[in-house]
């Protein structure tokens, strides 16, 4: 399939740029309501729709996976979670939602990388027949962060009136946060709450998703009847008939892009992976806020998994949003160790390398080369 089209990127600014920004001088702090209300697509996928999702005529599970969602959508118009709905936005009130009707009411999209289960997952969300206020879209990561901020009974209630919830890359490798969103899904199951959900594989799989479905039925235990799964098939379409990685720039070039792009950022990539460790993953997304490119020099290969697992969400965040990252030093396809591509969170790093690899493209106009 193909994404929605291409993402627009801001021209190159040929004048005199202030400087650069410093995302290592950035130390943001979220409040709870903004993580509620942040809670929608991001923005790569505000657009995005079923009409925009280009099946592969090679892969129809992708077309079938289309008309399965398109009729889920259309059954949640009357979701039993109304009366829930009318008790505001942190759940207070003494209203009640009816208990769920028997059968599915989730369905659970299951593939590797790229076959585009969160444009599916996204349009899902954009045509079920609700207010934004009474759906919920987020990674997995950003619902055990809503958790946190809120603590359990209060993020109970603040989505017990919801009529869709959609997690995006559940997290089947921390056992304690598993165990936790499960409790929480249940919770919202009784209310009538519908739920959609992708998720990665477990530490030690290695079959780019093909063993996904069956650990993520099993992980969420009591929850699994309520789960219709879907499996879509596919290539990663960001690499579908598409060059390999770019070659990285020199860094002249990228630090005299950074300094003549407008709401750039510019920093020594050692610097940065030391610098999200001093931030909460929660806040990697408002650490982006307003950049219009990620310049980054002396990019390495990372130094360890923790490290490694931080950048992946950095990239999450910066794919979401639609930055563009120009750099220099080594292709993005060298970051992670072969011992890490062979291990248990190999699906996260090949995400990493995909995604890193689409913004580098779309940052190459900002480089003038002779």
């Amino acid at each position: 399939m193909s994404s929605s089209s291409p993402a627009s990127v801001p021209a190159p600014i040929t004048g005199t740029a202030p400087g650069p920004l410093s995302l290592c001088a950035r130390e943001p702090h979220v409040p709870a309501d903004r993580l509620v209300a942040e809670m929608v697509p991001p923005p790569r996928f505000d657009s995005v729709r079923f009409s925009t999702y280009l099946p592969d005529p090679n892969q129809p599970s992708q077309s079938e996976a289309v008309r399965v969602l398109e009729d889920f959508a259309g059954g949640l118009g009357e979701a039993p979670g109304a009366a829930a709905g009318r008790r505001g936005l942190f759940g207070f009130g003494r209203a009640r939602a009816p208990k769920a009707p028997a059968g599915p009411r989730g369905v659970y999209l299951d593939g590797g990388y790229g076959v585009g289960k969160t444009h599916l997952l996204a349009s899902l969300w954009h045509a079920t027949p609700a207010e934004p206020s009474r759906k919920a879209f987020g990674t997995f990561v950003e619902l055990t962060n809503l958790v946190g901020a809120l603590g359990f009974q209060q993020t109970v209630q603040t989505l017990s009136g919801h009529r869709l919830l959609c997690i995006d890359e559940f997290e089947l490798d921390d056992p304690g946060d598993t165990v936790l969103v499960s409790s929480l899904l249940a919770r919202l199951v009784e209310a009538g709450v519908a739920l959609a959900a992708t998720s990665n594989t477990l530490p030690g799989k290695l079959g780019e998703g093909r063993f996904a479905a069956v650990d993520f039925l099993r992980e969420i235990q009591g929850l699994s009847a309520h789960f219709r799964t879907l499996r879509i098939d596919g290539e990663d379409y960001r690499h579908r008939g598409l060059p390999e990685a770019p070659a990285p720039y020199s860094d002249e070039q990228v630090t005299r892009a950074a300094r003549a792009t407008e709401g750039a950022s510019l920093d020594d990539f050692p610097a940065l992976l030391g610098h999200l460790a001093r931030v909460h993953p929660s806040r990697y997304g408002a650490l982006t806020d307003g950049l219009t490119a990620v310049c980054l020099t002396g990019v390495r290969p990372v130094p360890d998994q923790s490290t490694a697992l931080r950048l992946v969400v950095l990239a999450d965040r910066l794919y979401d949003r639609e930055v563009p990252v120009l750099a220099s030093g080594l292709p993005f396809d060298r970051l992670f160790s072969e011992e890490m591509l062979k291990g248990g969170y190999r699906k996260k790093y090949f995400r990493a390398i995909s995604r890193l690899t689409a913004l580098a493209r779309d940052a190459g106009h900002l480089v003038d080369t002779p």
